[in-house]
């Protein structure tokens, strides 16, 4: 039973209004004595363009923090890296126990905490199906489909009402590994009173129904048979369902497997662990490659995102140590572009066109689906659960927008617009956005982590567009000019519009700026700097039509 007072609040920390960073509080108390719990804490990835030296984004947990003392612990649906990537650079600012089933569990101590340096996080295992109690949450583990197995949703019963919380999910009544998503486990859920649904808006704006894995496995498998020569599969590493379904197909033409790429072995580990590989003949290292007959190969390779130093792209530029292809051989990329790495993987699949080698992609293949519900899959999930109230979460602007649409047409009356920060009361009464908390993105800069309001980032986005002119001059306590100042360029263009010399032309203005100071003002370190740098900014836009970014340092000798 609640008490008078006690509210039932959901908090999105990341993963609305954006791909990735899925984190996301509910809280449930009177608003100075919440009890708190988490679901997931992903990472996203950074595009170079907007955040150069910026490899990963990590949610602001400044909200969390806050709460700590009253923060029960972390329910982790599935594991992939935008549900748990965050967990080893974040977990220690939370330091409560981690919930998850054995395999996202087991990945998660491979992939995150087997690092040198990685925090020693307190994980639990939940059974499949599983549920567990942490202060006024009742949670059950409700098995979806997906792109990786063990996915779960999760129903959150409070005094207050159940939440529903899907994660990622889809339809799939054969999925090759993993779980499917059961009709019958959502129509109870619905019977027994669905307060919010609280679910997955990324392919909401595609019609129809997504493929079954099985049918990617069929294609996939006619696609080795028909090959003449060797096949190189790329996928997500942990897609174990493509990767068991690869295996399968190999088996049957009578070729072997040989996975290449640490985050693939660590997957095919942990998934043999699990069972999710049983009956297949072994897979082997990337040291056999060599000394099997190349009709009779088939490698699963990282990289299908375009990342530089993944077993893709450095097969593609001919840099691998033990892998190379051959003119006629055949890649197949299993898999579909994130959002921002779609140049890189496009300049891979040109090398590999230049070098003879055929590439197949989903443009024209079934070779890929997505882990996501599409129209129809949503509908079934109203459908089922009939909730009273909806919140589109996992998706950009775009993407939320249309699940609004969607889940009023679906007959949901209430459909709360959250973004990362909203605070949103589910129960008692009517729900509403009570206020906005702190929220953002902190960003990986090399072994650091840095606030997205780091001067570091807009200043190198800056510099990669303008450069940079570096100019040291010597000037004694009196103002007098003791050496020819010295000067370096970084970033610009060797001559001006017009054939001027550029660093003649910086030369110049230095020159210039320094003789027309009186001397009383050249005491002054600072209005010199000011002066050269003005006046640098000033000529060089003359001739190339930009402002460089300027240091000027007066050397007092």
């Amino acid at each position: 039973m609640s008490n008078k007072g006690d509210e039932l609040i959901f908090v999105p920390l990341g993963g609305v209004g954006e791909i990735g960073m899925n984190a996301a509080l509910y809280g449930f108390g009177p608003p100075k004595a919440r009890k708190w719990i988490m679901v997931d804490l992903g990472m996203g990835f950074a595009s170079e363009e907007h955040m150069p030296g910026v490899d990963l984004m990590y949610p602001d947990l400044s909200f969390a923090e806050e709460h700590r003392e009253n923060l029960l612990g972390i329910l982790i649906t599935h594991g992939h890296e935008d549900h748990i990537g965050a967990i080893g650079e974040l977990w220690p600012k939370l330091k409560v126990p981690i919930y998850a089933t054995r395999f996202t569990k087991n990945l998660i101590e491979a992939r995150r905490l087997g690092e040198p340096g990685a925090p020693k996080v307190d994980m639990r295992e939940v059974p499949a199906d599983g549920r567990l109690n942490l202060g006024p949450f009742s949670i059950e583990y409700v098995p979806v489909a997906h792109s990786i197995p063990e996915a779960n949703a999760l129903a959150i019963r409070t005094p207050l009402g159940m939440v529903l919380h899907t994660g990622d999910w889809k339809l799939d009544d054969t999925p090759v590994a993993g779980n499917s998503t059961s009709e019958e486990t959502f129509t109870r859920l619905g019977e027994e009173g669905v307060l919010a649904l609280v679910c997955d808006s990324t392919n909401v704006t595609r019609e129809g129904r997504s493929p079954s894995e099985s049918e990617v496995a069929d294609h996939l498998a006619e696609l080795i048979r028909n090959s003449p020569h060797r096949v190189a599969v790329t996928t997500f590493a942990s897609n174990v369902a493509r990767m068991r379904a690869v295996c399968l197909a190999a088996q049957a033409c009578g070729r072997d497997v040989v996975a290449v790429g640490r985050a693939m072995d660590r997957v095919i580990d942990v998934a043999r662990e699990c069972g999710y590989l049983d009956g297949l003949p072994e897979i082997r290292g990337a040291e056999a490659y060599g000394y099997l007959p190349r009709e009779k190969v088939v490698a699963l390779l990282t990289g299908s995102q375009g990342e530089a130093r993944a077993a893709l792209a450095r097969v593609s530029r001919d840099e691998h140590p033990e892998i190379a292809l051959s003119p006629g051989d055949r890649v197949i990329f299993s898999s579909r572009a994130i959002p921002g790495n779609e140049r890189a993987v496009g300049a891979i699949i040109n090398d590999l066109i230049e070098a003879g080698i055929q590439v197949i992609t989903d443009r024209t293949e079934l070779v890929h689906v997505s882990g996501h519900p599409r129209r129809d899959e949503m509908a079934a999930m109203y459908r089922w659960t009939k909730p009273r109230i909806a919140v589109p979460v996992h998706g950009e602007a775009l993407h939320l927008a249309e699940h609004a649409t969607f889940a009023r047409k679906q007959g949901v009356d209430q459909v709360m617009k959250a973004r990362n920060g909203t605070l949103i009361r589910l129960a008692p009464g009517e729900p509403e956005i009570v206020t906005h908390v702190k929220s953002g993105r902190i960003y990986k800069d090399g072994n650091v982590l840095v606030d997205s309001n780091d001067r570091a980032i807009p200043e190198r986005r800056k510099l990669a567009f303008t450069g940079i002119v570096s100019v040291a001059i010597a000037l004694d306590r009196n103002g007098e000019i003791k050496s020819e100042p010295s000067i370096d360029l970084m970033g610009l263009p060797s001559y001006g519009r017009k054939g001027e010399v550029i660093i003649d032309v910086i030369g110049d203005a230095v020159e210039r700026t320094l003789n027309g100071l009186a001397r009383t003002k050249r005491r002054d370190s600072e209005a010199v700097e000011n002066a050269v740098d003005r006046a640098i900014r000033s000529a060089v836009n003359e001739v190339w039509g930009k402002k460089p970014a300027c240091h000027v340092m007066v050397v007092e000798v």
